[in-house]
Formats: C-alpha cells, structure tokens, sequence
C-alpha cells in the first residue's frame, strides 16, 4: 500500500482544489443538463443512489436523472445499452458521461475522490466482500483504470442474455482487479495522467 504524503494527506486537497474549480468552470453545463432533464418529463432532476465508500460506509451518490421515475423499481438493478426506461435525454447525458456532474459535489462533500475506484451497491460488495476490504481501503472516485476501460459498459453488457450474471462473474471482478492496480500505483503523477486519459476518452 503506497504511503506517500500525497496519498495520505495531499490526494484530499488536490480533490477539493479540483473539484471546486471544476463545478465553478462547468456550471453553465450544470445549468444545461438540469433544465434538459426537467423538460424531459415529470421527476426529480438528480438521482441519488446509495453506495457503500471509504472503509463501507454507506453514502448516497449523485448524478442527474436519466432514467423514468422508479426505473429501479422495473427493471434489473444493471443498465443496458438500449434499456427502455432510459429517456432521451437521458442516453445523451449518459454517452457523454454529463449525468456524472453533481458527483463532484460528493468529493467536495469527502464521500467521493476525483480519481478511485467506482462506488458500488452493497449487493455487490457483500458478494466481493474480501477484495473490497482493500478496494474501499480508499475513496470511490468518479474515474479510474476501470472506469477508462470499462467506458462503454452497457454496450458490453447489452451482448449478453443475462447481464447480471455477466455483470457479477465476468465485468466485476476484472473491475476489481484494476481497483487494485490503481491502489497499488496511486499517485499525483498517476491521478493526473488518469484524469487525462478521461478527458481525452470523452472528447474522442
């Protein structure tokens, strides 16, 4: 486990410095992306699922709704590549990863890192319960090796008669495994070349 000062105290302040600055720069996209998910149809504009974080203690995420009100309730916790209770506006949001916006107050709050693994349900982390006794060692973050690497997972998960399935015994654990090389190589030089990686996958 690295111990450099970085990990242990300057990762928080390079967190807030970053994600403060990123609300204030992107806030015209904030305004954007509320207004288009309220014109989209009745229901909340953000979305808040609970999570389990730093050392399993549960938060709730934030993301601006893309889905129908009570989507979660009809239908499979897993997300596909044309699911119907995805909106329109709701697929845009999601392709360019603008629904994961408002998760920037989650850092700045100290629930969520910019750069860590992704915060996952309860579910699944009693299911991996012995590799998330070093996955959640750490802060989720909004990015990551997975998370780069996994960027299309619904598209994934669509060519599959049970994603769940699929979700738990194939995607999931090589997830883990790149939790785990982000938490072994952590560092400013390693969070900035990945945050870069994102913008740079996103643009493209």
């Amino acid at each position: 486990m690295p111990s450099s000062f970085y990990v242990r105290a300057g990762k928080r302040v390079f967190d807030l410095i970053f994600a403060i600055f990123g609300a204030l720069l992107l806030s015209p996209l904030f305004v954007v992306a509320a207004m288009a998910v309220r014109l989209s149809g009745p229901g909340p504009v953000l979305f808040s699922h609970r999570r389990i974080g730093l050392n399993f203690k549960p938060f709730y995420t934030h993301k601006f709704r893309t889905m129908l009100v009570n989507a979660d309730k009809n239908g499979s916790a897993i997300t596909t590549c044309g699911d119907f209770r995805v909106t329109s506006i709701g697929r845009l949001l999601r392709k360019t990863k603008l629904d994961e916006l408002p998760q920037l107050f989650n850092v700045i709050s100290g629930d969520m890192s910019l750069v860590g693994p992704r915060p996952e349900v309860a579910r699944y982390v009693e299911m991996f319960k012995e590799d998330y006794k070093t996955v959640l060692c750490v802060r989720p973050g909004i990015t990551d090796y997975a998370a780069i690497e996994y960027r299309n997972e619904e598209i994934i998960l669509a060519r599959y008669s049970d994603p769940q399935a699929a979700y738990a015994k194939e995607i999931l654990p090589a997830k883990i495994e790149l939790y785990k090389k982000y938490i072994s190589e952590q560092s400013f030089i390693t969070d900035l070349k990945i945050i870069l990686k994102t913008l740079l996958r996103l643009v493209s």
